[in-house]
């Protein structure tokens, strides 16, 4: 934890960012690469005058990105390939340096050594920026050392330049976690970068202001490790499998640990010690020096330490540089070569020319034409997968890709692959569990989806699912952390940048998904059925046929969101045009319950379109995101987390970069769900809550429907629907024979196994919520309602629960206030013709979800619709909700709304333009 006076110091650097800018102050700049290019733009922002760049000279006839970027901006740039001679300042270089008159050096890279006369030069002396927490890690290896010594803990240093090795007085340091598969890339890239560019230029800030501290780095933990280079980078197999693994991802990808196997050198990347429910079956890959041979399995290569503990690694690079999958180290050649079309041609010679312009000393750019062997560096990679993406149109490229066809001739391939649809090595695959049950093979993942792949949870964390028509343990599935939260944001948010969440995808994609829903909608229902309990041709007819249905109506209305123009008033003599535009409002978490696991997944999700979260029932939701990469959805535009509400629907709720929470639930959560989203960052909320809909049943009904739709107001799917009819009032004149009738069709219900076509009450969703409702009738009795029937649990393997039906419910009653979200009918009776009466007592709840009323009397039914509180008012049927009608609450049953065109408005915002001409 930061010390008080840490504290302090942090709070008046930031209260320094929103100070006057300071007087401008002479910086030299003295450095290299994206990152140099990145604090050199920044600085000048910021108001700084740049007097000068220093920088490497051209590679290969490329010029250093930081020297592109000064030179376009007209600052002196200088590209000295030394500054020293035998231990010397070269004098020339000096005057250059010095008649610039720089009061401040600031270094955010630089492989370059700097002499002293250089470094004391300015008055303010110089900074230099360091990717480790100082005295940790001197040296130019900093990174690669804290992943092989497996610190939890990274960050960053800027300190005052000295005539040590990294020894120079702290200014600024900033610190991080360190994630268990994070490798020199990810930690690079998700921290160090873009917090260092900040953390440079607050460092500049603060010595501008005259508020710079200058701390003695302590002795005591310093360590230096020196560089790491290919030779030094070979695999010791002679220690425990997190070492390996901390060796192999420190090396990753620079300059990459390798070993010798098969008379080759293989450098593993991607290294992995989440290795649960893996059996290492496959063929063995013998490795001189290892405690057991490797095993190439279809998720990738398992290796072993001396303690017996595996770790899997996915990318092997063979002697030759090729990259594959470790999948595919065993497989054959591929040698079919595809047979290009004229239109694919002609991509092939526009790719060509962005190799040109990228190896400006190649030649000619031939199918033998090495990327990297003709000089491409990383951030070349990066500019050729951009360039790419913007001449084919937005497909699909990753700079693994590139590293994986290094080839000229093989980029072509594995673009045109890609761009058919047919890239065999974008294949998901996926660890099922394995049941026979209704006389199919289900093929249910387990494991977490994230980013269009299925990983286990961190640190392996699973909990068990239960068949409530059994009690027994269907399958562990994996129980999502904070840190899976964040993985899953990361890869919705990056999904979002790319366009992937946008309109353009759910007009493709959930079509196809929609396809994929109805030809696997008997094993969806069945798997509703063995996770939740549903009755099988329930399912197959709502749980399953609704979302299909859900899907097909929001996946037309893609093309469709539009904005508006407006008229304003003209600020003459000039004219003025304002238009509105409708975007999406960002990474979205989807929180939903455990009653209908797919039908509330797709209410939501159809309509956002990025980030799913899950509790308790998973298989439905991870099939269903099986279903949307076969359906070629874009990775991270759906990521299904099964997780518990205080880990995983926590930090979903803290998380700076979710800008929208869908949530169905309880009122309560939905209270904390609202506190917790205003405190982090003032999420966009849409609630659909606990409800105690009331169903008035008046004398003039047409009774026998009035009895076939109030038993099916309560006892639809086992009563564990957010609208089922909480109480009942039913006309004095009728109430008797209304009970009498309802008691003889409860007596008639099949109760048993939701598989069985004759069953109609399966059931209840789970062991606590039985034992709930055991307690909730208990109660009812206790208070004075007199029970017709059932409020007890049926004697059999289970969780069944008997339809109950209870009378003489007065309002002050505990049954007549909460709801029982089960197969409980609670009936009260009113007076006849008393409208007024019976009106305030159905609106005196704190709940407004659902109503519903029985009449034959239109002008009736209409003033009763008028008066009554709630979201949906039912006439004459009830449960009758259609994906085109909007769905939602009033008071404490919610707001915000699911279905319909007032759907799409929850995960949209309205951006305004004005023009003048």
């Amino acid at each position: 934890m930061p010390s008080a006076g840490k504290e302090k110091e942090e709070k008046e650097a930031l209260a320094g960012s929103f100070a006057p800018t300071p007087a401008a102050m002479k910086i030299a700049v003295i450095g290299q690469s994206l990152f140099g290019q990145e604090v050199y733009c920044h600085l000048r922002k910021e108001g700084y005058e740049v007097v000068g760049v220093f920088t490497v000279p051209d590679k290969n006839g490329k010029a250093d990105p930081l020297g592109l970027e000064a030179e376009k901006d007209g600052v002196p740039v200088f590209k000295f390939p030394r500054w020293r001679e035998k231990g010397q300042v070269l004098p020339g270089v000096l005057a250059k340096y010095q008649a610039l008159g720089a009061e401040l050096n600031v270094l955010p890279f630089c492989s370059q050594f700097i002499p002293m006369e250089v470094i004391n030069a300015p008055r303010h002396g110089s900074i230099i920026y360091h990717p480790s927490l100082l005295p940790r890690h001197r040296g130019a290896s900093a990174i690669n050392w804290t992943l092989i010594h497996g610190d939890k803990k990274g960050g960053f240093t800027i300190f005052w330049a000295d005539d040590g090795l990294d020894t120079g007085d702290l200014l600024l340091q900033r610190e991080c976690e360190i994630l268990p598969d994070d490798t020199v890339n990810t930690l690079y890239n998700r921290f160090l970068f873009p917090e260092g560019i900040k953390g440079m230029v607050q460092a500049v800030r603060l010595i501008a202001e005259g508020r710079a501290p200058r701390v003695p780095q302590p002795e005591e933990g310093a360590t230096y490790e020196g560089i790491q280079k290919k030779e030094t980078a070979k695999i010791n197999w002679e220690q425990p499998a997190e070492a390996i693994h901390n060796w192999i991802r420190g090396n990753d990808k620079v300059p990459g640990a390798w070993t010798e196997a098969c008379g080759q050198k293989l450098t593993f990347f991607n290294s992995t010690l989440n290795t649960a429910g893996l059996v290492p079956e496959g063929e063995a890959l013998p490795i001189p020096g290892a405690h057991r041979p490797g095993v190439v399995t279809k998720v990738g290569l398992i290796l072993f330490g001396n303690d017996d503990r595996m770790l899997l690694v996915k990318n092997i690079q063979l002697e030759d540089g090729k990259m594959m999958p470790a999948s595919h180290f065993f497989r054959a050649e591929d040698s079919s070569t595809l047979e290009l079309t004229e239109a694919e041609l002609a991509t092939m010679e526009a790719v060509r020319s962005a190799w040109k312009r990228i190896l400006p000393n190649v030649l000619e750019v031939e199918d033998s034409t090495d990327f990297f062997k003709s000089g491409a560096a990383s951030v070349d990679v990066v500019r050729l997968v951009e360039e790419v993406k913007e001449l084919c149109d937005g497909v699909e490229l990753e700079n693994e890709d590139v590293y994986m066809a290094t080839t000229f001739k093989d980029f072509i391939q594995l673009l045109v692959r890609k761009l058919r649809g047919d890239d065999k090595e974008s294949e998901c695959i996926v660890d099922y569990v394995e049941k026979v049950v209704n006389k199919l093979t289900l093929r249910m993942p387990h494991q977490l989806f994230i980013g269009g792949t299925f990983v286990d949870a961190e640190g392996a964390k699973t909990y068990e699912t239960i068949n409530p028509t059994d009690g027994s343990v269907i399958c562990q599935v994996a129980l999502a952390q904070a840190s899976d939260v964040d993985k899953a944001v990361a890869a919705a948010k990056d999904a979002l940048r790319m366009d992937c969440g946008g309109r353009s995808v759910p007009g493709t994609g959930a079509g196809s998904c929609t396809d994929l829903m109805e030809q696997h909608q008997e094993e969806l229902a069945t798997i509703e059925a063995l996770d939740a309990g549903a009755v099988y041709t329930l399912a197959l007819k709502t749980h399953v046929g609704m979302s299909i249905q859900t899907f097909r109506y929001f996946a037309g209305w893609c093309d469709k969101i539009q904005g508006s123009t407006i008229p304003i008033n003209q600020a003459r003599p000039n004219r003025n045009l304002t238009l509105t535009r409708k975007e999406p409002i960002g990474v979205c978490g989807i929180i939903i319950p455990w009653n209908y696991p797919l039908m509330m997944l797709s209410w939501k999700t159809a309509a956002a379109w990025l980030l799913g979260t899950r509790g308790d029932q998973a298989y439905a939701a991870l099939k269903f995101a099986e279903l949307s990469l076969k359906a070629g959805i874009p990775k991270g535009v759906i990521n299904i987390i099964p997780g518990s509400g205080s880990v995983a629907g926590q930090r979903l709720l803290d998380h700076p970069d979710v800008r929208k929470i869908g949530f169905t639930g309880s009122t309560e959560v939905g209270k904390h769900i609202m506190k917790s989203s205003a405190l982090s960052n003032l999420k966009k909320v849409s609630l659909e809550l606990g409800g105690k809909s009331p169903l008035i049943i008046f004398a003039d009904c047409d009774l026998s429907k009035a009895v076939q739709m109030g038993m099916s107001s309560v006892f639809f799917n086992k009563g564990e629907n957010c609208i089922a009819a909480g109480r009942l009032f039913v006309e004095d004149s009728i109430h008797d024979q209304f009970v009498q009738k309802v008691v003889e069709e409860v007596k008639k219900m099949k109760i048993g196994n939701p598989l069985d076509r004759d069953t109609n009450h399966g059931p209840q969703n789970h062991q606590a919520h039985l034992r709930k409702l055991i307690e909730y009738c208990q109660r009812g009795v206790k208070e004075g309602a007199t029970l017709v029937c059932g409020g007890k649990q049926v004697p059999r393997p289970g969780f069944f629960f008997e339809p109950t039906v209870f009378t003489d419910v007065e309002d002050h009653m505990f049954i007549a206030k909460e709801e029982s979200f089960g197969p409980v009918m609670v009936i009260s009776r009113f007076a006849d013709g008393d409208v007024d009466t019976v009106l305030s007592r159905a609106n005196a709840t704190e709940f407004g979800l659902a109503s519903g009323v029985f009449t034959r009397d239109i002008s009736k039914a209409l003033y009763i619709s008028d008066k009554l509180e709630a979201g949906t008012v039912f006439i004459n049927t009830y449960n009758k909700t259609d994906v085109a009608a909007p769905f939602g609450g009033f008071k404490q049953s919610g707001f915000g709304k699911d279905l319909g065109e007032a759907a799409l408005n929850e995960y949209l915002r309205i951006k305004t333009v004005t023009f003048e001409y």
